[in-house]
């Protein structure tokens, strides 16, 4: 497959990676950890070279089967993981305590050992901060990475879900290899500012959900429902009406993918890779057959008039609907 970079830092990704969440959280049903760790490994041998996954993601067992998974081939990976969440006794009597942002010097350097332990490596290749703590100037986050990185703990660093201007407080400190937040066909903020930011500063970009949560495959028609143990069923946006009525996006990407004889996903996939040569997008998967497809989105060319003729179509399409329920959108952009 086709090579990246993310940053000045010279960090080579493979230009398709795997969002690994779904196989533990969020995304029910959940594979049994036998099938989970084949299809990781058979993503390496389909040439996936980029794996994403989060010390709070089901409570770090996703850092455990990301470890396990990765550990015969950890050589030839790059691991991505994250901290900003107080962990420490969230778990007590069998209670669960409320998870809060922490990115305390200390909570990060508690996180980065457990992580390093869970993921069956001595050092991180990408650390992102999971979400900006607003009790935490984030200049001292990046010089306790910047520790971390003296180190050889960590290799690389990032941001996700944060806004332009915390990003190049950032990176002025301790530069960036890559900032992650979503972005899709779907959802397009990040081109306002964000993107120009990271294209002056030399910083890579990684969207997560490139498929908008599933919604960009296909898969759903207008009287789609979502199960209550389905993240998708507390979004907004995939509300009855607010879905029913955004299904003129899907429509329409359903039209491009019949015109260049692929599926829906790879046209997702193709264009956010045609927007800049420092894009990266993990699309979440479970499934080989999805692996394979959505890496084939990197075969998907487009002309310079079919990128404005589609960026005319999106710019018509209104979305409906937030991206997140309330509280966790507060958590966004910051």
């Amino acid at each position: 497959m086709e090579q990246r970079t993310l940053g000045k830092g010279g960090l080579r990704v493979s230009a398709v990676g795997l969002g690994c969440m779904g196989f533990t959280q969020s995304y029910p049903p959940y594979p049994d950890r036998d099938d989970a760790i084949r299809t990781i490994r058979k993503a390496v041998e389909l040439g996936v070279t980029f794996f994403d996954t989060a010390e709070v993601y089901s409570m770090y067992r996703n850092e455990e089967l990301v470890g396990e998974a990765l550990q015969p081939v950890r050589n030839e990976v790059v691991i991505a993981t994250k901290f900003g969440y107080d962990l420490e006794n969230v778990v007590l009597d069998g209670s669960q305590r409320p998870v809060t942002l922490s990115s305390r010097p200390e909570t990060i350097r508690r996180a980065v050992e457990g992580s390093l332990r869970r993921l069956r490596t001595d050092h991180i290749d990408l650390y992102y901060q999971h979400r900006v703590d607003p009790q935490v100037p984030i200049e001292e986050v990046a010089e306790t990475v910047a520790g971390l990185i003296k180190e050889g703990k960590v290799l690389h660093w990032g941001l996700s879900e944060a806004s332009a201007q915390t990003v190049r407080r950032a990176d002025s400190v301790c530069p960036l290899a890559a900032v992650q937040s979503e972005y899709s066909m779907w959802y397009r903020k990040p081109e306002e500012e964000l993107l120009p930011v990271l294209e002056e500063l030399g910083i890579g970009f990684v969207p997560f959900s490139p498929l908008g949560k599933a919604v960009l495959t296909g898969r759903f028609d207008r009287k789609t429902t979502f199960a209550a143990d389905d993240f998708r069923s507390s979004i907004p946006r995939f509300s009855p009406d607010n879905l029913a009525h955004n299904m003129e996006l899907v429509d329409y990407v359903e039209q491009l993918a019949a015109q260049k004889h692929t599926t829906p996903a790879r046209i997702a996939i193709g264009w956010l890779l045609a927007q800049r040569p420092w894009i990266v997008p993990i699309p979440g998967t479970k499934r080989i057959e999805r692996i394979e497809e959505n890496i084939g989105g990197a075969e998907i060319k487009f002309t310079a008039d079919e990128l404005a003729d589609i960026r005319r179509h999106l710019d018509a399409i209104t979305i409906t609907g937030a991206r997140y329920p309330e509280e966790q959108e507060k958590m966004t952009g910051l």
